[in-house]
């Protein structure tokens, strides 16, 4: 393939095939900018790295190939929205598309898995956190996987606006199953996180295609204002510009609560949607809003990845986003039609306190470290253990603790190996007897000592195969492939439980304390960046001249002509942001007695001055939920303070 003649060949054939299929099955007469480059990579270099803006038409470069090559095409995305509304897409047009995930009922997850196994499916849809399943790893082997798409690639960069290790995981799992080709997607994506999705997934560079991000129907305005002004603001836009569909980005799920709330009291179509509302909930607001030419929804960043509705006309960000990256997707959603939109950010620099909270928050506390670093070195070299129980044991988020064994890793202290369940729920779909019946003598009498031995509930069994095979004095893997075997028969109904994860230590920890003093730099540097991305927005919004080109060059594109529709162009005039208004010093009417109070009944979650400031800056974390701390009035009593200065505080105050 690496002869040129041969290449040229292939291209010329493949391309014929694509435009083929591009006309039969989805009624389009010609690619979109950056289409066609990719769908040649990956025919001649089986690798491509596709770059475009919030409908750029990125699914089409995975779609078009699961039609035309043979084997089943993995799409990777952490968006359960998207492979809903993907699958209902494909199946439309009869192609046979499915998704695993965990919110799908267990007939369901069998019925996809048999199609899987029987090689009857041309896409799959799976979240990242599926490669953590040794089952479904286990039934990947055993078909042949023709393209290995994961959309949302910038989270393989951890230098990125959203690293998640389980990404760096993917460029392994993708290499342990052989794919025979490999696309990585994003809409947002630096120079420098490209070279980091392109050396991770081992995409020549040549072969990644970035578009561009300049979008010339969008209307970018940026208006300082008072925070205490705001809601004016935004409901004066609303009154004097024509209705459409519009999206009001805010940060917190209260603000969206209460800002909906105004508007529909002021006469407009207006609901929120946030995480933190129940799923049925947030579909039926997410489909009320795509059926309406002027509906609002007042959203976190919870909503609109993943959700093809090309006419919307307004994105409104009430709070500053968190990054130009997130501001550069979240506009993005505004016109994919190519019609005129309008994009505004109300931008108060009240809200910057809050989005450095979160990046402060999200920092380990030093101890935690040293406490992980210390039940790591007294580990056996190979050793499991469960991520929630570590997480719960040093107050780290998930997350964030995955990050910390991510960072071992890449300073070559840690091997992760394959997961695993240590636990299944088993729930018998027909009388164990006729379950039993259907198997020779020596497997009925195997399986009647497996039931025996499970510890049986009013409905389910639990089985620990660990503890199972060494009662019986059978094999571990023969106890598991049983319980699969009863499942795909239709016999039971299983869960995996108690997840463990497998780690090989690579070498002493000799230096404990250099070994945590590199993890705490490497989150400060990490926290250093992210409330640096925060003060980057802000820059936006005072830049002294076109802040089009400002933004796009954040992302490595450079243009000379100024766009003529942004706020700069339009006033010839950088823009003032009003000051902060002046706060009162700490503790200010914080109620001192009943914070120290709670300190000294709660130090596994209020003792170390990092935890006290998270909790009166209304960080979450295990302990604080643990001790149901997040619902005490003084939870975020403090959430308008700089992290800083209240960590000061409760460093000073005992």
């Amino acid at each position: 393939m690496n002869d040129p003649a041969n290449r040229f060949a292939t291209q010329v054939k493949s391309t014929l095939q694509f435009k083929k299929l591009l006309q039969e099955q989805f009624g389009m007469a010609e690619f979109r900018p950056g289409q066609e480059a990719v769908l040649d990579a990956l025919s001649t270099r089986k690798a491509a790295l596709a770059v475009f803006p919030t409908g750029g038409g990125k699914s089409l470069c995975y779609q078009l190939p699961a039609l035309a090559f043979e084997g089943v095409t993995l799409v990777v995305s952490p968006l359960i929205a998207l492979m809903k509304d993907q699958i209902d897409f494909l199946t439309g047009r009869g192609i046979n598309a499915a998704r695993l995930d965990s919110s799908l009922p267990a007939e369901e997850s069998r019925a996809v898995g048999g199609q899987l196994r029987a090689g009857t499916l041309k896409l799959l849809y799976v979240a990242p956190e599926r490669f953590n399943n040794e089952r479904f790893l286990e039934s990947l082997k055993r078909v042949k996987v023709a393209l290995f798409a994961i959309d949302e690639a910038h989270c393989i960069s951890e230098w990125g606006h959203n690293f998640r290790p389980d990404y760096l995981k993917l460029a392994e799992t993708a290499k342990a199953l052989r794919v025979e080709r490999v696309l990585a997607l994003t809409a947002t994506a630096t120079p420098a996180v490209v070279e980091d999705i392109c050396s991770g997934f081992g995409i020549p560079r040549e072969c990644a295609f970035v578009t561009g991000f300049y979008r010339s129907n969008l209307n970018l305005f940026v208006s300082p204002v008072r925070a205490e002004e705001r809601d004016a603001l935004l409901l004066e836009r609303l009154r004097t510009r024509a209705p459409g569909p519009a999206i009001v980005y805010v940060t917190l799920q209260k603000t969206a609560e209460r800002v909906a709330a105004d508007l529909e009291q002021a006469g407009f179509p207006a609901r929120p949607y946030h995480a933190g509302m129940e799923t049925e909930e947030r579909t039926q607001v997410q489909e009320w809003w795509m059926a309406s030419d002027r509906n609002i929804v007042v959203a976190t960043i919870a909503f609109g990845m993943g959700i093809d509705k090309a006419n919307v006309r307004y994105v409104y960000h009430y709070n500053l986003p968190k990054s130009l990256e997130s501001y550069s997707q979240e506009i993005g959603r505004a016109g994919r039609d190519g019609a005129p939109s309008c994009v505004e950010l109300l931008a108060s620099p009240e809200d910057v306190p809050i989005l450095e909270n979160f990046a402060y928050g999200d920092t380990p506390t030093q101890s935690a470290l040293d406490g992980l670093a210390s039940e790591l070195r007294e580990m056996n070299a190979e050793f499991d253990v469960s991520l929630y129980d570590l997480s719960a044991r040093y107050d780290v988020r998930p997350l964030v603790l995955r990050t910390a064994l991510t960072y071992l890793e890449l300073q070559g202290v840690l091997r992760q190996g394959t997961p695993f369940y240590a636990g299944y729920r088993v729930r018998t779909l027909r009388p164990a007897e006729e379950i039993f019946a259907q198997f020779d003598a020596e497997r009925a009498r195997f399986l009647r000592d497996l039931f025996a031995f499970a510890k049986k509930g009013r409905v389910w069994y639990s089985v620990n195969p660990a503890d199972a095979a060494k009662a019986l004095g059978q094999e571990h893997g023969r106890i598991v492939r049983a319980l699969e075997y009863l499942e795909e028969q239709g016999s039971v109904e299983l869960q995996a439980a108690d997840l463990r994860h497998r780690y090989t230590r690579l070498r002493p920890i000799e230096d404990q304390s250099a070994l945590v003093a590199g993890l705490v730099l490497r989150f400060d540097r990490r926290e250093k960046q992210e409330v640096a991305r925060v003060r980057q927005v802000m820059d936006l919004v005072a830049h002294d001249g076109c802040q089009t080109n400002e933004l796009v060059r954040y992302f490595g594109e450079a243009r000379s002509e100024p766009c003529g529709h942004c706020t700069h162009c339009r006033t010839g005039q950088a823009q003032k942001l009003p000051p902060l208004r002046k706060l009162p010093p700490l503790p200010a009417d914080l109620d001192v007695a009943l914070f120290q109070n709670m300190r000294a009944q709660y130090p596994s979650a209020l003792g170390n001055p990092r935890q006290a400031a998270r909790f009166l800056c209304g960080l979450s974390s295990p302990a604080l939920t643990k001790t149901k701390l997040s619902r005490h009035q003084l939870f975020g009593a403090l959430a308008e303070r700089r992290f800083g200065e209240v960590l000061d505080w409760c460093s000073r105050v005992s």
